[in-house]
Protein backbone atom coordinates (compact mmCIF):
# COMPACT_ATOMS: atom_id res chain seq x y z
CA UNK A 1 0.00 0.00 0.00
CA UNK A 2 1.40 3.46 -0.82
CA UNK A 3 2.01 5.72 2.12
CA UNK A 4 -0.73 8.23 2.89
CA UNK A 5 1.76 10.54 4.58
CA UNK A 6 1.90 13.93 2.84
CA UNK A 7 5.27 14.85 1.36
CA UNK A 8 7.14 17.50 3.31
CA UNK A 9 8.59 20.25 1.17
CA UNK A 10 12.10 21.57 1.85
CA UNK A 11 11.92 24.83 3.77
CA UNK A 12 12.90 26.98 0.78
CA UNK A 13 10.14 25.49 -1.36
CA UNK A 14 7.57 25.80 1.42
CA UNK A 15 8.43 29.49 1.87
CA UNK A 16 8.14 30.11 -1.88
CA UNK A 17 4.79 28.34 -2.04
CA UNK A 18 3.48 30.30 0.94
CA UNK A 19 4.23 33.57 -0.86
CA UNK A 20 2.76 32.88 -4.29
CA UNK A 21 0.45 35.85 -3.87
CA UNK A 22 3.44 38.20 -3.79
CA UNK A 23 5.19 36.36 -6.62
CA UNK A 24 2.07 36.85 -8.73
CA UNK A 25 1.88 40.52 -7.70
CA UNK A 26 5.41 41.09 -8.96
CA UNK A 27 4.79 39.22 -12.22
CA UNK A 28 1.57 41.16 -12.82
CA UNK A 29 3.16 44.51 -11.96
CA UNK A 30 2.97 46.89 -14.90
CA UNK A 31 6.73 47.41 -14.76
CA UNK A 32 7.47 43.69 -15.16
CA UNK A 33 4.75 43.27 -17.78
CA UNK A 34 6.26 46.21 -19.65
CA UNK A 35 9.61 44.41 -19.68
CA UNK A 36 7.85 41.33 -20.97
CA UNK A 37 6.14 42.94 -23.93
CA UNK A 38 8.68 45.71 -24.56
CA UNK A 39 6.23 48.53 -23.82
CA UNK A 40 7.99 49.82 -20.69
CA UNK A 41 8.99 53.49 -21.09
CA UNK A 42 12.75 53.75 -21.33
CA UNK A 43 13.02 56.35 -18.55
CA UNK A 44 11.37 53.95 -16.10
CA UNK A 45 13.81 51.19 -16.96
CA UNK A 46 16.76 53.58 -16.75
CA UNK A 47 15.68 54.54 -13.22
CA UNK A 48 15.39 50.85 -12.32
CA UNK A 49 18.89 50.12 -13.67
CA UNK A 50 20.41 52.72 -11.35
CA UNK A 51 18.42 51.56 -8.33
CA UNK A 52 19.28 47.93 -9.04
CA UNK A 53 22.99 48.73 -9.15
CA UNK A 54 22.73 50.31 -5.69
CA UNK A 55 20.78 47.29 -4.47
CA UNK A 56 23.30 44.78 -5.86
CA UNK A 57 26.13 46.43 -3.93
CA UNK A 58 24.20 45.88 -0.69
CA UNK A 59 23.35 42.34 -1.79
CA UNK A 60 27.04 41.54 -2.34
CA UNK A 61 27.90 42.95 1.09
CA UNK A 62 25.19 40.85 2.73
CA UNK A 63 26.64 37.73 1.10
CA UNK A 64 30.08 38.62 2.45
CA UNK A 65 28.75 39.17 5.97
CA UNK A 66 26.94 35.83 5.76
CA UNK A 67 30.15 34.15 4.62
CA UNK A 68 31.98 35.46 7.69
CA UNK A 69 29.30 33.88 9.89
CA UNK A 70 29.08 30.62 7.96
CA UNK A 71 29.33 27.59 10.28
CA UNK A 72 31.14 25.32 7.82
CA UNK A 73 33.89 25.72 5.26
CA UNK A 74 31.52 24.47 2.56
CA UNK A 75 28.87 27.09 3.33
CA UNK A 76 31.60 29.75 3.59
CA UNK A 77 32.75 28.88 0.08
CA UNK A 78 29.19 28.88 -1.28
CA UNK A 79 28.41 32.32 0.14
CA UNK A 80 31.65 33.69 -1.30
CA UNK A 81 30.96 32.12 -4.69
CA UNK A 82 27.51 33.72 -4.70
CA UNK A 83 29.03 37.07 -3.73
CA UNK A 84 31.49 36.79 -6.61
CA UNK A 85 28.56 36.13 -8.91
CA UNK A 86 26.95 39.39 -7.81
CA UNK A 87 30.24 41.25 -8.36
CA UNK A 88 30.39 39.91 -11.91
CA UNK A 89 26.77 40.95 -12.40
CA UNK A 90 27.64 44.44 -11.14
CA UNK A 91 30.49 44.75 -13.63
CA UNK A 92 28.16 43.77 -16.44
CA UNK A 93 25.53 46.07 -14.97
CA UNK A 94 27.86 49.04 -15.27
CA UNK A 95 28.31 48.59 -18.99
CA UNK A 96 24.59 47.88 -19.27
CA UNK A 97 23.85 51.11 -17.40
CA UNK A 98 26.05 53.10 -19.74
CA UNK A 99 23.95 51.96 -22.69
CA UNK A 100 20.93 53.44 -20.88
CA UNK A 101 22.82 56.65 -20.02
CA UNK A 102 22.80 55.90 -16.28
CA UNK A 103 25.78 56.86 -14.11
CA UNK A 104 25.59 54.25 -11.36
CA UNK A 105 28.20 56.12 -9.30
CA UNK A 106 25.85 59.05 -8.76
CA UNK A 107 22.65 57.10 -8.09
CA UNK A 108 20.63 58.23 -5.08
CA UNK A 109 18.57 55.37 -3.67
CA UNK A 110 14.82 55.82 -3.63
CA UNK A 111 12.71 55.04 -0.58
CA UNK A 112 11.84 51.50 -1.72
CA UNK A 113 15.48 50.77 -2.54
CA UNK A 114 16.66 52.04 0.82
CA UNK A 115 13.95 50.09 2.61
CA UNK A 116 15.17 46.87 0.97
CA UNK A 117 18.92 47.42 1.37
CA UNK A 118 18.61 48.59 4.98
CA UNK A 119 16.59 45.47 5.77
CA UNK A 120 19.13 43.16 4.11
CA UNK A 121 22.18 44.67 5.79
CA UNK A 122 20.51 44.94 9.19
CA UNK A 123 19.54 41.28 8.94
CA UNK A 124 23.02 40.24 7.84
CA UNK A 125 24.67 42.05 10.75
CA UNK A 126 22.19 41.22 13.51
CA UNK A 127 20.74 37.80 12.71
CA UNK A 128 22.15 34.28 12.44
CA UNK A 129 23.40 33.32 9.01
CA UNK A 130 20.38 31.14 8.29
CA UNK A 131 18.03 34.11 8.61
CA UNK A 132 20.27 36.12 6.28
CA UNK A 133 20.00 33.37 3.69
CA UNK A 134 16.21 33.52 4.07
CA UNK A 135 16.22 37.31 3.58
CA UNK A 136 18.26 37.01 0.38
CA UNK A 137 16.59 33.98 -1.18
CA UNK A 138 13.42 35.72 -2.47
CA UNK A 139 15.43 37.99 -4.76
CA UNK A 140 17.14 35.06 -6.47
CA UNK A 141 14.09 32.82 -6.70
CA UNK A 142 11.75 35.61 -7.80
CA UNK A 143 14.03 36.84 -10.58
CA UNK A 144 14.46 33.29 -11.87
CA UNK A 145 10.68 32.90 -11.79
CA UNK A 146 10.03 36.20 -13.56
CA UNK A 147 12.64 35.53 -16.23
CA UNK A 148 11.30 32.05 -16.91
CA UNK A 149 7.69 33.25 -17.03
CA UNK A 150 8.48 36.10 -19.41
CA UNK A 151 10.48 33.75 -21.65
CA UNK A 152 7.73 31.15 -22.00
CA UNK A 153 6.69 32.45 -25.39
CA UNK A 154 10.31 32.66 -26.53
CA UNK A 155 12.95 35.35 -26.04
CA UNK A 156 11.62 38.57 -27.62
CA UNK A 157 13.60 40.92 -29.85
CA UNK A 158 12.76 44.21 -28.10
CA UNK A 159 14.93 46.45 -25.90
CA UNK A 160 14.49 44.30 -22.78
CA UNK A 161 15.61 41.06 -24.40
CA UNK A 162 18.85 40.98 -22.38
CA UNK A 163 17.01 41.25 -19.05
CA UNK A 164 14.71 38.34 -19.91
CA UNK A 165 17.59 36.28 -21.31
CA UNK A 166 19.70 36.78 -18.16
CA UNK A 167 17.10 35.76 -15.62
CA UNK A 168 15.58 32.91 -17.63
CA UNK A 169 18.99 31.42 -18.38
CA UNK A 170 20.31 28.03 -17.35
CA UNK A 171 23.12 29.90 -15.58
CA UNK A 172 20.87 31.89 -13.22
CA UNK A 173 18.60 29.09 -11.97
CA UNK A 174 21.49 27.17 -10.30
CA UNK A 175 22.44 30.31 -8.34
CA UNK A 176 18.92 30.50 -6.91
CA UNK A 177 19.12 26.80 -6.03
CA UNK A 178 22.50 27.23 -4.34
CA UNK A 179 21.09 29.86 -2.02
CA UNK A 180 17.97 27.79 -1.38
CA UNK A 181 20.18 24.85 -0.43
CA UNK A 182 21.78 27.09 2.21
CA UNK A 183 18.31 28.04 3.47
CA UNK A 184 17.48 24.35 3.82
CA UNK A 185 20.75 23.61 5.61
CA UNK A 186 21.06 26.60 7.91
CA UNK A 187 17.63 28.13 8.53
CA UNK A 188 15.19 27.22 11.31
CA UNK A 189 11.52 26.74 10.50
CA UNK A 190 10.28 29.53 12.74
CA UNK A 191 7.90 32.48 12.71
CA UNK A 192 10.90 34.79 12.21
CA UNK A 193 11.97 32.81 9.15
CA UNK A 194 8.50 33.07 7.63
CA UNK A 195 8.14 36.79 8.36
CA UNK A 196 11.65 37.54 7.07
CA UNK A 197 10.99 35.78 3.77
CA UNK A 198 7.65 37.49 3.32
CA UNK A 199 9.07 40.93 4.10
CA UNK A 200 11.75 40.41 1.43
CA UNK A 201 9.04 39.45 -1.06
CA UNK A 202 7.14 42.63 -0.17
CA UNK A 203 10.32 44.64 -0.73
CA UNK A 204 10.68 43.06 -4.17
CA UNK A 205 7.11 43.94 -5.12
CA UNK A 206 7.56 47.50 -3.86
CA UNK A 207 10.88 47.85 -5.72
CA UNK A 208 9.16 47.16 -9.05
CA UNK A 209 6.23 49.40 -8.16
CA UNK A 210 8.55 52.28 -7.26
CA UNK A 211 10.25 51.96 -10.64
CA UNK A 212 6.88 51.95 -12.38
CA UNK A 213 5.70 55.05 -10.53
CA UNK A 214 8.92 56.91 -11.26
Amino acid sequence: MPSSQPSVLPLSQALWQDNQDLAAASLENLFVQGIGDGSLPREKFAYYVGQDAFFLEAFARAYSIAAAKAPTWESFQTFHALANGVLQELNLHQSYAESWNVDVKTVEPGAATRQYTDFLLATAWSQPVGITAVAMSPCMRLYAYLGQELAKGGIPSHDYREWITTYSSDEFEPLAKQLEALVNQLSPDTTLTKSTYRYAMICERDFFQAAWQR
